[in-house]
């Protein structure tokens, strides 16, 4: 991710919404916006890995679960560390 692109979404007076819009729509993207690749890699590859475990049929509804509560992690995480950056 670009630097420009951390500056611009940081450069709001520390809102949390465009990383959390961000993280939304792809997870782990409103953390790359706030700087944090390693969080970034992390919840997207949690966030990857239960939607493929998601057509499991024995697995899939847990798969479902800990997708939607990482999901709603990322949102949630990328607006409070957003809020965060001033």
């Amino acid at each position: 991710m670009s630097k420009a692109l951390m500056r611009q979404s940081g450069g709001g007076g520390g809102s949390g919404v465009v990383p959390a819009v961000c993280s939304a729509l792809i997870p782990g993207v409103g953390q790359l916006v706030n700087g944090e690749t390693d969080k970034a890699v992390g919840v997207f590859a949690v966030a990857l890995v239960c939607g493929i475990a998601h057509g499991v049929p024995i697995i899939g509804g847990i798969a479902a679960l800990v997708g939607a509560v990482t999901w709603l992690y990322g949102v949630g995480d990328a607006y409070v560390q957003g809020k965060k950056k001033k």
